[in-house]
């Protein structure tokens, strides 16, 4: 056990298997650019290597979340409640599985994104993503809060970050609604089990901001105790 790579981990920092794990994450959702992109083009075969690798990506996040679950050690002090860094690390886990479903599902049926959304749909992804850096951003800062005993200045660095990403989460709802709306006006022209699968993966591109902002909502938690 001493030996464990997660362990190591801690032993350099409590927080450095969670940075790790939502790094992984970020990346696996970022993956869906590219995807967006292939897809857009109907490049099935580029497509398909940005799927792999999301898979991919979501598989290492799914090894380090089991490692750091199963080789934590009650003993282990940390500085705040281990459930409340296992419950982000669950939130934070949602992220790389929500970005495969949402490729998974894309490449499955072969999807093909309307014309007149097809950019629309690109910002909410970018809104997103940029939800989830400023995630990575705050969960950074652990480290600092930590040797600031979570008092002063630091914290005050923290509650902003996490302010701005609840305000991207909101833009990213905005993003949202607009691009319905924009498929509800041309959904006549599409066959009816396309829309109903593209209203979910308009959806789904939507949580990854919303789980990005439970990270931040966890974060705070630990500020308030």
């Amino acid at each position: 056990m001493v030996n464990s790579p997660i362990l190591q981990m801690f032993a350099r920092s409590p927080f450095k298997p969670m940075q790790e794990h939502i790094v992984k994450a970020q990346a696996s959702a970022a993956e869906l650019i590219p995807f967006f992109e292939a897809v857009m083009a109907s490049d099935w075969q580029a497509a398909t290597a940005s799927q792999q690798r999301i898979t991919e990506l979501e598989h290492e996040a799914d090894d380090l979340k089991r490692d750091i679950r199963q080789r934590l050690p009650a003993s282990l002090f940390l500085p705040v409640p281990r459930t409340d860094l296992l419950d982000m690390l669950r939130m934070q886990d949602k992220i790389a599985n929500r970005a495969k479903d949402i490729s998974g599902l894309m490449l499955g049926r072969e999807m093909a994104i309307p014309e007149p959304i097809q950019q629309e749909l690109l910002e909410l992804l970018r809104t997103t993503l940029q939800a989830i850096e400023q995630a990575v951003l705050a969960l950074n800062e652990l480290d600092e809060l930590l040797a600031a005993g979570f008092r002063g200045h630091e914290v005050d660095i923290v509650e902003r970050l996490i302010t701005e990403l609840d305000q991207l989460e909101h833009k990213a709802d905005e993003h949202e609604r607009t691009l319905r709306s924009s498929l509800f006006a041309v959904e006549r022209d599409l066959y009816p089990i396309d829309v109903m699968f593209l209203y979910q993966i308009i959806q789904w591109v939507g949580d990854l901001a919303n789980l990005s902002q439970q990270v931040g909502n966890r974060l705070q938690q630990l500020l308030a105790r």
